[in-house]
């Protein structure tokens, strides 16, 4: 079935995309902007928990096909969604600062005008690193994690990235 992608800035909402051709819409255009191959790659050896703010249980959804890739290739998910109690065969936390293990990355799939308040929340965690999904970011949420010390990186697809690395095959 085909839906319209609803991430901004990205695809027009007259498009419509499958879950399996996000290397189609140009999520890999701007794979290492910012950041080398190497710096990535040693990120992701470093990494082994992701906390997905906004995962979604709708299988039509990048914020539910990335993370359930990401499970797939061996990275401990903890899906962060105030409205679902159980998600890749994990326990939903209902906000960041609610997260009880150790956080390697927080991973953003959340609108845009909420990224100061969840980069906020990464600090308060303690993760090391800030990823924010293609057009979820704004500078100022880049600019407060960065000044606390944590790697940021947006305007990649973290799945697509994996993959674009060599890691695995990509979602």
């Amino acid at each position: 079935m085909l839906r319209s992608l609803r991430m901004r800035n990205h695809v027009r909402p007259d498009q419509v995309w499958q879950p399996r051709d996000l290397r189609a819409r140009g999520w890999t255009r701007r794979l290492m902007s910012g950041h080398t191959r190497q710096e990535l790659l040693d990120l992701y050896a470093r990494i082994q928990t992701i906390a997905v703010v906004g995962a979604s249980t709708k299988t039509d959804r990048p914020a539910h096909d990335i993370p359930r890739y990401l499970q797939s290739q061996g990275y401990r998910i903890v899906p962060v969604n105030p409205r679902e109690a159980e998600m890749f065969g994990q326990r939903v936390f209902s906000s960041l600062r609610s997260v009880d293990i150790p956080v390697d990355v927080v991973e953003v799939f959340r609108p845009p005008d909420e990224a100061e308040t969840v980069a906020q929340d990464a600090i308060a965690v303690g993760a090391k690193v800030l990823w924010f999904q293609p057009g979820t970011h704004t500078p100022a949420a880049i600019q407060a994690a960065s000044r606390a010390g944590l790697t940021v990186v947006s305007e990649l697809c973290m799945g697509v990235t994996h993959g674009e690395l060599g890691l695995g095959p990509g979602p």
